[in-house]
């Protein structure tokens, strides 16, 4: 390992204003959703991930991909949606090792009732500060990021 490239004035400032940014943005996010809706802005997200599937459901270990998640912690999340209905396990019709997550129609009523409160909260915390062009450099911005950590596995 060679030597430490310690981060600019500038680079500092860019990477202290994400991180308290975008933690203070998922906790009010989670805050609006929880008051209004009483879910999680957490399983509001794997509501949204099943929902954009053709057949509502997935497998478990590409649910826990494309949340971010380790197996072990979705596993208990989906645990935890499953007794309050919200979701349910069932076995891979494709390979019966593999477990797939459903989104229930009591889940999919929940998506549709937090969806406006949700995407309220991104525009009024997130998007209605920023520019159509920083939009845009955020997107490629983060995008970059992600498919590099994609390609290094994390």
């Amino acid at each position: 390992m060679g030597e430490v490239r310690w981060l600019s004035e500038p680079e500092m400032g860019a990477w202290r204003s994400y991180i308290v940014a975008t933690l203070r943005l998922r906790q009010r996010l989670h805050r609006e959703l929880a008051e209004a809706h009483d879910v999680s802005l957490s399983d509001y997200e794997v509501l949204v991930c099943l929902n954009a599937t053709d057949d509502n459901r997935i497998r478990m270990s590409e649910l826990a991909v494309m949340l971010g998640s380790t197996k072990s912690r979705l596993s208990h999340q989906i645990g935890r949606m499953e007794a309050e209905g919200f979701v349910r396990r069932v076995p891979d019709p494709e390979d019966r090792r593999g477990v797939v997550a459903e989104l229930t129609a009591t889940g999919k009523q929940l998506l549709e009732d937090a969806a406006p409160t949700h995407v309220e909260g991104v525009r009024s915390h997130l998007i209605d500060h920023l520019s159509t062009e920083e939009q845009a450099v955020l997107a490629t911005a983060f995008s970059r990021v992600l498919d590099h950590l994609t390609e290094v596995g994390e």
